[in-house]
């Protein structure tokens, strides 16, 4: 037998039952259903108190630079030298502190005003009723010594909501200003400009200033900007907060200032530029002016010489290389600007200037082999014609950028303003609820599957069984009893015999089956005493000790029920007893036997009650007259029943039992283990006690346990065929 108990277990360990676990869940649904509607609840109701988050974008286009300087180079280096900005550069600079700057200082970013509402519901209870109160203030300045208080906080209470006037309130309640909306109030060092306030007469505002960089820092953090498509050049930029108008000007004001600085950054490029042609002109036109008069000086003197064919061509070809040489010298000094010497760009702009001034230096060295008067009307000519094309050139570049400044539009165009959603983005309420009902239903369920997994108490005679017990009896959980044992609770008064006041109930049955098991069971014990004890206390020991010798009695069998449980023993309590002159006067001398028995109101059953609490109740068991009292017992009554304590608590049912013929324990259904029984078994075995078997009470018919009741309702009825 002790072979299948140990293997038992180790075989069913390993297997997971599905008609188990759900039989857990059938029997802990009340718990799942509770635990699932209060987080639906909660849910519903977060849905409800959150504050409404609403979602604001806007759109712009960043086109390809097709204009500005650039685009005046000419000889294809423009494209060279034109340079497309990517939507990463683009999105940085929105949310560089250049732009953002300008609509924290425009619209006042830097003051935080909120309405003050109970914690937690009193904004979204607002919100509902149709109270919640909006603040909106243009300007707040403070003075110095202000940011040196511990206490930085500011409270606007509403005093007129017809007039709509306020006072500014510091933390000590003092009056720092009086305003009205729409107009400065300033008040000792402290302004305050309040646009915009819809609330009730005393709603209270919380107002407070943080700095410029940390108000820049906020909306970058909240400001979203991406690119719509793969290299489109479209960003959107969205915005959420609670209120419509407010991510709406935000947004417009930011794409605007995005926009300015673009066409402020073009204009810019233009001014440079024709700054750098104006200071030039003056000397090109001095220059112009020198070399005319030089030429018409020299004709006069050697009487206008002319030029052979071969000087005229190399005229032509030098003027070219000079023009070509004048137009780099402008490249160099815009792309100067942009790049060091070391770029591509600059460095093929330094190559193809080197060219031409080796390609000039030769056409030097053919003009020196021209004879003398020639080589110098070819020096005057080409120096009035070089000069004539620079002035002429500087000119036309003077009027093209004085015309591209004045159409300067940038690459920058805002494709949509600002506009928001008609629907909250956040919160998402029934996502929530139903997330909610989810997580309550998953924390119920595992919630009840490791309350079984970490609850050992036997739900099954064969887990009993399988250490080598039997079980006499499974005694179902009887309802009534529990009533029966509430009243008496709260009335304080005297309980009842089960037995007594529903004898068709299951328990008693279980009880009547456990008579007749036991009749023939103790035919070949010693005696006629019957020890009724337990592993541990709150079992039901006493209610099956009572109830069965009820039982018992009805038999016609004389029966004597002993409360050996001299410490807590209330026996006398089911039988509306007193509790002295019992077992302790009994053993320790002080009482007789005959007068220590007391009569109930069951026939044929006889109590004797524990008496008064002793100091020694195990050496008063193992004096002398207890087991005269037993053997005395034995000889007058039909069964004797001992009711003791738990044997795992104290010794006392060893010591009881040494005299017994028949001992049992009680085991609770859910409650005790197999190990707690098992270690009470071997304390009785250690005592030379062998326990008969087990009855099993307070049997409770559950979806995850195989053990029924064993029992079928077959209750009496009043009618009569």
């Amino acid at each position: 037998m002790s072979t299948i108990s140990n293997q038992q277990p180790k075989n069913n360990s390993d297997v997971i039952d599905l008609g188990k676990l759900f039989g857990l869940l059938i029997d802990g649904r009340w718990i799942i259903v509770a635990v699932t509607f209060l987080f639906a609840t909660v849910g519903i109701a977060f849905a409800l108190l959150s504050t409404p988050i609403f979602k604001a974008d806007a759109l712009i286009q960043v086109e390809q630079k097709s204009g500005g300087v650039s685009s005046l180079l000419g000889d294809g280096l423009g494209d060279m030298f034109a340079q497309e900005s990517s939507a990463t550069t683009e999105i940085e600079l929105i949310k560089s502190r250049m732009v953002l700057g300008q609509t924290v200082d425009k619209l006042n970013l830097t003051t935080i005003a909120t309405p003050s509402y109970f914690p937690f519901i009193g904004k979204g209870l607002a919100r509902l009723m149709g109270n919640q109160a909006y603040i909106d203030v243009g300007r707040l300045e403070l003075p110095e010594r202000w940011f040196y208080q511990q206490d930085q906080s500011l409270v606007l209470v509403q005093t007129d909501s017809v007039n709509q006037t306020f006072d500014l309130l510091d933390s000590e309640e003092r009056v720092l200003l009086q305003g009205k909306v729409g107009e400065l109030a300033q008040s000792e060092g402290y302004k305050l400009f309040v646009t915009e306030l819809n609330g009730q007469l005393g709603q209270e505002y919380s107002i407070s200033q943080i700095a410029r960089i940390d108000a820049i820092n906020r909306l970058q953090g909240s400001l979203a900007i991406s690119e719509r498509g793969r290299q489109t050049g479209i960003l959107q930029l969205s915005l959420e907060g609670e209120h419509k108008p407010t991510i709406e000007r935000i947004l417009n004001d930011i794409s605007q200032n995005y926009f300015l600085q673009n066409v402020e950054r073009q204009s810019a490029e233009a001014e440079k530029s024709l700054d750098f042609l104006k200071s030039h002109l003056p000397d090109i036109k001095d220059s112009l002016t020198i070399a005319e008069d030089t030429l018409n000086q020299f004709r006069q003197e050697n009487e206008s010489v002319d030029l052979g064919l071969e000087a005229q061509s190399t005229l032509r070809v030098t003027v070219e290389l000079e023009k070509q040489l004048n137009e780099l010298t402008f490249k160099e000094s815009e792309v100067s600007q942009r790049y060091t010497k070391d770029h591509p760009a600059y460095r093929s702009l330094l190559e193809k200037r080197q060219t031409l001034l080796n390609e000039r230096e030769r056409l030097n060295k053919q003009i020196q082999r021209l004879p003398k008067t020639q080589r110098e009307v070819l020096r005057m000519t080409r120096d009035v014609e070089v000069n004539q094309q620079i002035y002429v050139q500087l000119l036309n570049k003077v009027q093209e950028l004085n015309i591209m400044k004045a159409g300067t539009v940038g690459n920058v165009r805002i494709v949509d303003n600002a506009q928001s959603y008609t629907h909250a983005v956040k919160p998402k309420k029934p996502l929530i609820v139903v997330l909610a009902t989810l997580l309550g239903g998953m924390l119920s369920v595992a919630f009840v599957l490791a309350k079984a997994a970490f609850h050992k108490g036997v739900e099954s005679p064969d887990e009993i069984e399988a250490i080598g017990l039997p079980v006499y009896a499974s005694v179902p959980k009887s309802d009534l009893q529990i009533r029966m044992s509430q009243d008496a609770k709260r009335k304080k008064k005297s309980g009842a015999i089960l037995a007594e006041e529903n004898p068709a109930d299951l328990s008693v049955e279980a009880l009547r089956g456990l008579r007749t098991s036991l009749h023939f069971a103790m035919m070949e014990a010693k005696n006629n005493v019957l020890m009724i004890s337990g592993p541990a206390p709150n079992i039901g020991k006493s209610f099956v000790s009572s109830n069965f010798a009820a039982v018992a009695a009805k038999t016609g069998q004389k029966v004597l029920l002993v409360d050996a449980d001299m410490r807590k023993g209330y026996l006398q309590k089911e039988f509306n007893l007193d509790w002295d002159n019992g077992l302790s006067e009994l053993l320790s001398g002080k009482q007789s036997t005959e007068k220590a028995i007391k009569k109930t109101q069951i026939e044929n059953l006889d109590i004797i009650t524990r008496g008064q609490i002793p100091p020694n109740p195990s050496e008063l068991l193992m004096h002398p007259r207890f087991k005269e009292f037993v053997e005395w017992a034995s000889d007058n009554y039909d069964l004797v029943i001992l009711d003791t304590p738990p044997v795992l608590a104290v010794t006392d049912p060893s010591i009881a039992g040494a005299l017994a013929g028949t001992t049992l324990m009680v085991a609770r259904f859910g409650q005790n283990t197999v190990k707690e029984i098992e270690v009470a078994k071997g304390r009785f075995e250690q005592s030379g006690i062998e326990v008969k078997g087990v009855i099993f009470n307070a049997v409770e018919k559950t979806a995850s346990s195989s053990m029924g009741y064993g029992y079928y309702n077959y209750a009496y009825s009043s009618d009569r065929d």
